[in-house]
């Protein structure tokens, strides 16, 4: 548990280690050893073997407030015993709790038709917080009293420092195919402009696809990060290389083909990276990670490091013990699906930590903070283009104010060129919100 502690304390001072700012910081229950630290972080018992991994462990509503910000653990006052500071506010057991998703381990049951954990029954949701990274805001509260005690710290720079463009390439085209075309002159009996488009499509190039926009979002994504520094901005593109099996993942991929063949290239022409989007069987059936990802490693003609589970869905403990062991550094899967915010509690990378067993590994986890769908979408957060918009401005602000990092995810048939839909130009509003932040 030692190292464990250590990283989370780390973690809330925004530091690499807690022995690097010279702080004697300890996290006991036990007065006898508040001697032996400048500051203590009282510990309310959340890890004890009688109470850990059981029901009775989840926070109770309504949460105390410990200035202006919920506490899920503790007592929401600090004293000052001898020479120590003590919090009763049990910040460490909250931190794990939201970076370890405890409680979705605790609510197995809890899950929606594909095996997600919903976010409207999360805690951050239900406490009123979801679209803060609280964590951060813990942080920031623990620098402020240790500086009240003579302790120097200072707070991270007011900045975004990481922006992720991703897409997932769920549908490379939508004429391209026999059933596509054919679907698109039907639907051209009614609305001819379709049926001309699917034959253009079906009988052109893989570029007069309408569903093929990658040409338009990589050149706005390049925009920003022209802007912003190349190191600040990455552009992702998730594409799954197997599935056979389940509706979900259809249409079902083939890297052989022609337009696959001629969009991974076009990607790495354009400094794109190429990350595994393992499939919704791969979901129900981790094991075949390992198969997925040397699949598209020899499609891609590269190590591929990133992952995102299609539809977001996971088994764990299962699905991050086999990313790991299939050589996956960092995961952009964690966000919810009905809801946007942050998913972690946090704005910054974390550790995966197996709630299981406590271990904690170096799998790193980025929360997905802005899904497309999940902002218009009737069965999720089913916000017009200005609710939307004001939303994510929303997010934004609040990851600039921590030095954090965001993770949009916009899908290439969303935007589309039609009336039908806000996402194309929302995309193009938050990008260039961003670029006026750099």
């Amino acid at each position: 548990m030692k190292e464990l502690i250590d990283y989370i304390i780390s973690f809330l001072l925004g530091v690499d280690s807690v022995a690097s700012t010279g702080l004697k910081i300890g996290y006991t229950a036990d007065f006898r050893e508040f001697d032996n630290f400048d500051v203590v972080i009282k510990s309310s018992g959340f890890f004890d073997f009688n109470n850990y991994g059981k029901p009775e462990s989840l926070p109770v509503l309504p949460l105390k407030i410990w200035d202006e910000t919920p506490i899920l653990y503790g007592e929401p006052y600090v004293e000052t015993i001898g020479n120590t500071l003590v919090l009763h506010a049990d910040i460490v057991a909250g931190t794990y709790f939201l970076i370890a998703r405890y409680e979705e381990m605790i609510r197995k049951k809890i899950r929606d038709i594909h095996g997600r954990f919903p976010g409207k029954e999360s805690l951050p949701y239900r406490a009123g917080f979801i679209d803060r990274p609280i964590i951060e805001e813990w942080g920031q509260q623990l620098r402020v009293l240790l500086r009240s005690q003579g302790h120097e710290i200072a707070d991270p720079p007011r900045k975004i420092n990481k922006i992720y463009l991703t897409h997932d390439v769920d549908n490379l085209e939508h004429f391209r195919n026999v059933r596509g075309v054919i679907g698109g002159l039907i639907h051209g009996i009614k609305r001819p402009k379709e049926g001309q488009r699917a034959l253009r499509s079906f009988f052109g190039r893989l570029v007069d696809d309408p569903w093929y926009t990658f040409p338009f979002l990589f050149r706005i994504n390049n925009e920003l990060r022209k802007t912003v520094g190349y190191h600040r901005a990455e552009t992702i593109v998730f594409v799954r290389s197997m599935g056979a099996r389940y509706k979900e993942d259809k249409p079902f991929p083939n890297l052989n083909l022609p337009d696959y063949k001629y969009f991974l290239r076009y990607c790495r022409r354009k400094s794109v990276t190429i990350g595994l989007h393992c499939s919704y069987e791969c979901g129900v059936k981790p094991s075949l990670i390992m198969n997925e990802k040397n699949r598209l490693e020899k499609a891609v003609h590269n190590t591929v490091l990133y992952n995102r589970n299609h539809f977001m869905n996971c088994r764990e403990p299962r699905d991050m013990l086999e990313l790991i062991k299939a050589g996956i550094t960092d995961d952009f899967s964690l966000g919810y699906a009905d809801m946007a915010g942050f998913r972690l509690g946090t704005c910054k990378p974390v550790r995966y930590i197996n709630p299981e067993t406590r271990q904690l590994t170096d799998l790193r986890l980025h929360s997905l903070n802005i899904m497309d769908r999940t902002l218009s979408d009737k069965r999720y957060m089913y916000m017009n283009s200005f609710d939307a918009m004001q939303y994510c401005t929303q997010l934004i602000n609040n990851v600039e104010q921590y030095n954090g990092e965001i993770t949009l995810l916009w899908h290439n048939n969303l935007v589309e060129k039609t009336p039908n839909s806000y996402h194309r130009n929302l995309y193009a509003g938050l990008l260039k919100i961003l670029q006026e932040k750099a």
